[in-house]
């Protein structure tokens, strides 16, 4: 029997014997002395065989890397002169009495300590991956995260329903992942891309306080934050504002950090509207740890000759803004020339700037090609405006407004974590937590010709803004409510909509009749017709939460078995194919597509 974990042999143990069990991380052979680190899930110890122990020394010197073995021995004090302070187990030694292999390893593809190891050969062997440290801690932070959500959660009187992997289809949004149903020929179900609906239809069944930790799936393309089936901290409550939710949940988040990570976070977070970021920022999820923001500019480049700068400059869905650089007119060329590539990627045709070697002498202080199409009013202001002093740079951003936002949002967070940001003091260090609230209704679909719900079709319109809704439903602001946390959207939700007459009037905006709202929603809707109370949520991103706090470069290195950014595991080889039988059990034929028999 165990007498503890291995990475827990302390000083508290000195002179006991120990029962110990775990992987050999290194065999060292000193002088006729073998030193083995044994490790598992809490840390490493050192065991010492001494060759007296000739049993014991004969399977010492067969045990090789991730040989599964048994060690009781003595605890001692290690040397003078030998403690590791990294270890936790680093005063201590034991001296080993008995070693039993109760499993022997091949050689394994890799070495656990390697931090040079491509993702690939990592996910092909993630068994052996998940034994590495860093994952270690990743997984065991992912358990004290949960444990605190739910801990949090219950004592103010939440309760966890599960909800539905097989569900009905609502194409809102990411594309939904089907499955076919064999006993319903030629039907499917789909998984959840949450649990919106279901937990609506709980706070009109009364439990007024929800909570799930669930599986969510979104046939969406993949990057460094999303998977195809990522985990939700899901959360419904009743007869709350949109303020009292938020600080139910503001308050989750910071005991979460407290306790997980002994991080205190503000006392209270600061609320921004979406408006006021996209203005400052260029981005809904703003990272204010980066010490830019943008001036707008609009007003004083219209009459420019300029007209790069002009054109935006007069139209009403374009824009033009300055992303002043303190210290900037030190960056060399060539590092401008890569923010020019940079902006490229977001639709930007250039990237223009001004260096400011004498904010005083205008126009001979600053140094550019466009400042000759500029007249010198235009500057004066700009450079008021803009705060610049004496090695200054101003960018400009000068199109649509969704490619300088897109643009330039970028380039503020590039310029933040370079190493000229940092060494400038454009950058702070720390957790910057932050609410976006009042968010759009709508997004217009220029290709479709109509509206789109920015959130879900359920969300509730601000308090008189109701009437948006038929007469102008792109001034309409919903109440809806991001988490920020250092430029990432950790969680997001809204209050709903309880009403019929407002609900309607939200499905006419979009551009969905009766009949395809009763089809798609219908259960939904009937649901709501029995005293529905006034509702609202949220829902947290457990993997990027975690991945925040792990200081991991990926949602992967946080998620036990994931998947690869062209939606495959690598260890099952998944997906795959199927037999012809499984095929013609499920009434599905495949096009275009060789199949293949499954292995």
């Amino acid at each position: 029997m165990r007498t503890c974990y291995t990475g827990e042999v302390s000083r508290g143990h000195l002179d006991q014997t120990v029962s110990l069990f775990g992987w050999v991380h290194r065999r060292r052979d000193h002088g006729g002395v073998i030193f083995i680190d044994l490790r598992d899930r809490a840390g490493l110890a050192q065991i010492v065989v001494d060759p007296d122990n000739v049993q014991a020394f004969e399977i010492a010197e067969k045990l090789r890397n991730e040989f599964c073995i048994r060690v009781s021995g003595l605890v001692r004090l290690r040397p003078e002169g030998t403690v590791n302070p990294e270890l936790a187990s680093g005063e201590v030694e034991v001296l080993c009495r008995e070693i039993e292999i109760l499993n022997p390893s091949v050689t394994p593809p890799f070495q656990l300590d390697d931090d040079n190891l491509s993702e690939t050969t990592r996910l092909t062997h993630r068994v052996l991956d998940l034994r590495r440290p860093f994952m270690q801690r990743n997984l065991m932070l992912r358990y004290r995260v949960a444990m605190e959500v739910r801990k949090y959660l219950d004592q103010l009187g939440f309760i966890d329903i599960e909800t539905p992997m097989l569900t009905k289809s609502t194409p809102e949004g990411a594309r939904d992942y089907l499955v076919p149903s064999r006993v319903n020929a030629g039907q499917f179900y789909a998984l959840p891309q949450s649990p919106q609906l279901f937990k609506q239809m709980l706070m009109v069944s009364g439990f007024d306080r929800y909570y799930q930790i669930t599986k969510c799936f979104r046939d969406e393309d993949l990057r460094a934050d999303r998977q195809p089936e990522f985990t939700q901290i899901d959360c419904e409550t009743s007869f709350l504002s949109e303020v009292e939710i938020r600080e139910i949940f503001e308050g989750m988040i910071r005991h979460v950090f407290g306790v997980a990570q002994q991080v205190e976070l503000p006392a209270q977070f600061p609320t921004m509207t979406w408006d006021e970021a996209m203005r400052r920022y260029g981005s809904d999820k703003p990272d204010l740890r980066v010490k830019l923001e943008f001036t707008d500019i609009s007003d004083l480049m219209r009459d420019v000759e300029f007209k790069v700068f002009s054109a935006p400059a007069n139209d009403p869905a374009s824009r033009v803004v300055a992303l002043r650089v303190p210290g900037g007119a030190a960056m060399p060329r060539s590092e401008i020339d890569a923010y020019t590539k940079f902006v490229s990627i977001y639709g930007a045709k250039g990237l223009a700037y001004i260096k400011v070697n004498q904010a005083a002498a205008i126009p001979d202080g600053l140094q550019s090609p466009i400042v000759k199409n500029i007249h010198v009013d235009a500057l004066r202001q700009l450079i008021e405006r803009t705060g610049a002093v004496d090695g200054d740079l101003i960018f400009f951003g000068a199109d649509k407004t969704k490619v300088v936002n897109d643009a330039m949002g970028a380039l503020r967070v590039k310029i933040g974590h370079s190493d000229f940001g940092k060494q400038h003091g454009l950058f702070e260090k720390g957790w910057k937590p932050l609410w976006v609230i009042d968010f759009p209704m709508f997004e217009y679909d220029e290709e479709e010709g109509r509206y789109t719900a920015a959130h879900h079709p359920f969300t509730s319109p601000k308090d008189g803004h109701e009437d948006y809704l038929e007469s102008d439903p792109g001034r309409a602001l919903a109440k809806a409510y991001d988490m920020v946390l250092n430029g990432w959207e950790v969680g997001g939700g809204s209050v709903r909509i309880h009403r019929a007459d407002v609900q309607s009037k939200v499905f006419r905006a979009l551009n969905i009749d009766a009949e395809e709202a009763r089809n798609k929603f219908g259960f939904l809707l009937d649901a709501l017709q029995y005293g529905a109370p006034p509702h609202g949520g949220v829902a947290f991103g457990l993997d990027r939460l975690v991945t925040m706090m792990a200081g991991a470069d990926s949602i992967r290195d946080v998620i036990a078995f994931p998947k690869t950014q062209r939606a495959q595991c690598l260890l099952t080889q998944a997906p795959s194919f199927v037999d012809e039988k499984q095929l013609r059990e499920l009434h599905i034929r495949l096009r275009n597509v060789e199949a293949k028999p499954a292995a």
